[in-house]
């Protein structure tokens, strides 16, 4: 055994400095400002604070106010489209609902359509990993070792386009609108492109390359629970097709709450719908596909408009107006304190 004395300095040895080098950073020489905390500094800035707090979070509420909305709850009115769908082996039956609502204003400017869904819970850990983002870019990989399992592949081998539980689960309700004027029923018009991000549609999600959609697929199956593969997402539109389909693309940005809703379609402003919806009675056609009633969840459709800080949504404004309050009351407490202490100072100083 080597003797320990030997890892030890030697008699006339330097020992080595563990001192840091003499140098500003090092020796926390740099300049640096120190502020002055004075009772007229810190009043300051919790009033101003207030100040600036306040009337923005005011301004916020007033606007989120100001969006028209109108949501409806169809869960109950497709009652039996929501039994037939409570049984998957009826997942290649059609079935249609209708549900009739009346706008007793007018809802001017751009109109969007938005799906919500209540007590669906996107944010499971094990259901958010649950893709293969080098899948959705187009590459060919081995979905085998991603963490799309136990949506991965058929028991022949067949692999599964796209993969995962986040594609399986994909939102496939299909909703018309129909405008009731006289006698005469006018099919709303509507954009399904132009709804997801530009980074989503761009960037994060593509094709394989081929010179057509169906052989670039070849080989792959759809998911277990969607009724067409992913080539045939939109016959219509060859740039919505596929992995950047709009659709797909925004129900693959999962939801951080059970309570969500996710873009579907936005009024194309032609015809009698050049301002918006004008007043009067309306239908929603609806092919009811997404089953609810096993997670006791809820579907509805909304219509809203938007402003310049976003939809239907106080929370940003109320977060203001709380800050702004909170920080004009300490100034008041701060205030009080600082005058009394100052009094009993002036006491005892006689």
């Amino acid at each position: 055994m080597e003797n320990k004395a030997s890892f030890l300095p030697q008699e006339g040895e330097a020992r080595p400095s563990r001192c840091p080098d003499n140098s500003a950073f090092k020796q926390q020489k740099l300049p640096a400002w120190k502020p002055q905390l004075t009772i007229a500094t810190v009043l300051s800035s919790f009033f101003l604070t207030g100040a600036f707090c306040l009337p923005v979070g005011v301004c916020l509420i007033l606007s989120a106010n100001s969006v028209r909305e109108i949501q409806i709850d169809y869960s109950d009115k497709c009652s039996d489209c929501s039994k037939l769908r409570e049984n998957s082996s009826n997942w290649n039956k059609e079935c249609h609902c209708s549900v009739n609502f009346t706008l007793k204003e007018d809802i001017l400017g751009d109109v969007f359509m938005y799906y919500g869904l209540q007590n669906f819970y996107q944010n499971h850990r094990r259901y958010m990993i649950s893709r293969n983002d080098a899948q959705l870019l187009g590459r060919n990989v081995n979905i085998q070792k991603s963490y799309c399992a136990p949506f991965t592949t058929y028991q022949n081998g067949t692999p599964m386009a796209p993969c995962g539980a986040i594609a399986n689960s994909m939102f496939n309700d299909t909703i018309d609108l129909f405008y009731n004027f006289n006698s005469s029923v006018i099919q709303v018009p509507l954009l399904k492109t132009g709804n997801s991000w530009w980074t989503d549609k761009n960037v994060k999600f593509r094709n394989p390359k081929s010179y057509n959609l169906s052989s670039a697929f070849a080989g792959t199956a759809r998911p277990p629970y969607w009724q067409k593969p992913v080539y045939l997402l939109d016959e219509e539109d060859e740039r919505n097709n596929g992995y950047v389909n709009d659709d797909f693309i925004i129900w693959m940005r999962v939801s951080a709450f059970a309570t969500f809703r996710n873009l579907y379609r936005r009024v194309s402003r032609i015809r009698q719908f050049a301002d918006g919806l004008p007043a009067g009675n309306y239908t929603f056609h609806i092919s009811y596909n997404f089953p609810v009633t096993k997670f006791k969840g809820r579907k509805h459709v909304i219509l809203s408009t938007v402003v310049w800080c976003g939809g239907s949504n106080p929370f940003l404004g109320i977060a203001y107006v709380v800050s702004g309050t909170v920080a004009t009351l300490t100034g008041f407490v701060i205030t009080a304190i600082h005058l009394k202490l100052r009094k009993k100072k002036t006491y005892f100083q006689k």
